[in-house]
């Protein structure tokens, strides 16, 4: 049977001014062993870390040229708190798993034992969490599920309608359909009335027009940057 949705995160990317103070953060602090650090696919002179959070399961970090002339500011660029704002489709904070409150309390101890405040734990019904803070103005948590989390019990009516979500709409929502296109389907054409990633539209368009499997071809690094 083909996948229908993704069943994990296989890594989540954060850019950088300072490679070296993440990846001492990540690696001391919270734990994760550094597993890549190469030259960013494509990006001549960028710089591409991967730290393991687990089988298959990865930390990401990315510096480019002139990052750190872009400001950095809470309240748009980073919320700076589990409860504050930033611009929409921005990362609001990261939540890691631990697989018990035991663990929970142990990850909270050793961030501790580093010098940096974490607060908690902290109760949320199906989770326990606590927070602190990383470099360059991240929000983080680390989560412990103590309950199932039981959309009967926590889809709140009151915040679908809040949403402008009807009935019909949330059952979608509750049970996504399977997908039965016909494999392999179409790139679609560009269309600026849907998401599309961040390139000059003609750029956009000649890579929409591209075959995938000259896509794949050009555009793939197979190699590691060490030889065996």
């Amino acid at each position: 049977m083909r996948v229908q949705q993704p069943d994990g995160i296989h890594h989540i990317a954060i850019m950088s001014a300072d490679m070296k103070a993440q990846l001492t953060f990540f690696t001391q602090v919270m734990g994760f062993p550094l597993r890549g650090l190469f030259e960013m696919h494509g990006v001549p002179g960028g710089k591409h870390a991967f730290l393991e959070m687990g089988p298959e399961s990865y930390f990401s970090v990315v510096e480019l040229a002139g990052i750190e002339e872009i400001p950095s500011t809470i309240g748009i660029t980073h919320a700076g708190t589990g409860a504050g704002k930033c611009a929409k489709g921005t990362m609001q904070h990261i939540a890691f798993r631990v697989p018990d409150p035991d663990g929970l309390i142990a990850m909270r101890d050793r961030i501790r034992s580093h010098g940096i405040p974490a607060i908690g734990p902290i109760g949320h019904g199906f989770c326990r969490s606590i927070y602190f803070a990383g470099p360059e103005g991240l929000t983080l948590e680390v989560s412990c599920q103590v309950a199932e989390l039981d959309p009967a019990h926590w889809v709140d009516p009151k915040m679908l309608e809040e949403c402008g979500i009807s009935g019909e709409e949330a059952q979608a929502m509750l049970n996504p359909p399977p997908c039965n296109a016909e494999t392999p389907v179409a790139q679609p054409a560009f269309d600026p009335a849907v998401p599309n990633l961040a390139y000059p539209p003609e750029a956009l368009k000649h890579i929409l027009a591209t075959p995938d499997e000259v896509i794949t071809r050009q555009g793939s690094y197979d190699q590691p940057p060490v030889a065996a």
